[in-house]
């Protein structure tokens, strides 16, 4: 059984008219002027054609001087939006007469319309002199042609001014109010873009360094791995069996470190996998070393201390540490060792020196724009720490790469 439809409210149906009509107004403003200004020019004509004596001080004012009059009050209505103060002035010579002559036409009340256009567009001071040229012939129809006395012809009019101001105040008010709330709704909105765009530049250069990391150092040891195998297939095909099967072995971990950074990018949550395999800590320190030794690097560690750091401050050590032995492995050279001195301090503080005897360079690539660095030096200034990379001094061979991360700032 269909449901009766209730009928619309009244106040929607009034806002629904009230959207209509402002919609027409913005589209064509003219045709709205001409369209409200033609109906009161038609008003003002037919008061004059004889009603205006109902109320007219003096009945016997000259009908032409009555047309002319109700002519000069409301044909300037057309720019009253446009130029009010311009139409209100004027308006004063054909209210001044009307006082003058006695002839009250109450065409002069659309002067109150002006007024209203003041208040809604104008600065707030230019409504005193327009209320006084308002008033003014008023009062003078007051003295010339008295009828109940000053306060009677003159504070209803005064009434009215007030009215007309306030609610032209308060329109604007509105407006006012609107258009800083749709002004900081844009400000917001283009605030919001920006900072998803920063965190989105900021999650693709994470996950570069990631894949830098990961890649950059498997690729690494696989290189090492094969060209160490292939030097031992001619005399130990033993060994380069074994060399082989750690190539497979490394391929397959990197493989699986990536694919589960790009499921990242793919998905919106992250995937089980994902949440289930921790990002490397020092604990894994061990299993690295053995990887870059099995690619044939010479790799000596030293502990000092208790690791108490934390996992995001373990993973900035271990990527360190694991980038300067890619580096080593990529530029030192097959003669090259490397040896790591790691020391714990009280509070979180920690330093790692890597040091190698290859004579290989920094490490930036061959054209200057590696990751490799700038990636570290990301890393320790996430907690504060200095990065310090460079050649050893002489007579020393190879590189050092000096990490050192503060202690912990207390919460």
């Amino acid at each position: 059984m269909p449901t009766e439809q209730k009928p619309e409210p009244l106040t929607e149906y009034a806002h629904r008219i009230h959207r209509r009509v402002r919609a027409l107004d913005e589209r064509h403003p003219l045709v709205w002027d001409l369209l409200l200004t033609g109906f009161w020019v038609a008003a003002a004509l037919v008061d004059a054609a004889g009603g205006w004596r109902n109320v007219a001080r003096d009945p016997d004012v000259p009908v032409r001087l009555v047309l002319a009059m109700s002519l000069g009050f409301s044909v300037p209505l057309l720019w009253r939006r446009s130029h009010p103060a311009a139409v209100l002035i004027a308006m004063a010579p054909v209210s001044l007469v009307n006082a003058w002559s006695g002839a009250t036409l109450q065409a002069s009340l659309l002067q109150l319309l002006v007024i209203h256009h003041i208040a809604l567009r104008l600065p707030q001071r230019t409504l005193w002199w327009a209320s006084a040229l308002v008033i003014t012939p008023f009062t003078v129809m007051a003295v010339r042609h008295p009828q109940g006395g000053m306060e009677k012809d003159v504070a209803p009019v005064l009434m009215s001014i007030v009215t007309a101001a306030v609610i032209g105040i308060a329109v604007r008010t509105r407006r006012n109010y609107t258009a800083a709330l749709e002004d900081r709704a844009r400000r917001l909105e283009i605030e919001r873009d920006q900072q998803a765009r920063l965190a989105a530049a900021a999650e693709r250069t994470r996950i570069a360094r990631e894949m830098h990391d990961i890649i950059g150092h498997n690729l690494s040891v696989i290189t090492g791995l094969a060209d160490g195998g292939r030097y031992a297939a001619t005399k130990s095909p033993e060994r380069a069996g074994q060399a082989l099967d750690a190539i497979a072995t490394t391929s397959r971990q990197a493989m699986g470190e990536l694919r589960r950074l790009l499921d990242v990018l793919r998905e919106e949550e992250p995937p089980t996998d994902l949440a289930l395999t921790p990002q490397p800590t020092l604990t894994d320190l061990d299993q690295l070393l053995d990887g870059v030794r099995a690619a044939g690097l010479p790799v000596t560690a030293t502990v000092t201390g208790t690791p108490t750091i934390p996992p995001g401050r373990q993973l900035a050590v271990y990527r360190v540490i694991q980038e300067a032995l890619t580096n080593t492995l990529k530029h030192g050279g097959p003669e090259a060792t490397s040896r790591i001195a790691l020391s714990y301090a009280p509070a979180g503080a920690v330093t790692v020196t890597v040091t190698d005897t290859g004579h290989g360079s920094m490490g930036e690539g061959d054209d200057g724009r590696g990751r490799g660095l700038p990636g570290m030096r990301e890393r320790s200034a996430l907690y504060g720490g200095t990065l310090e990379a460079g050649p050893r001094p002489h007579p020393e061979r190879g590189w050092r790469v000096h990490l050192h991360l503060p202690e912990e700032s207390p919460q």
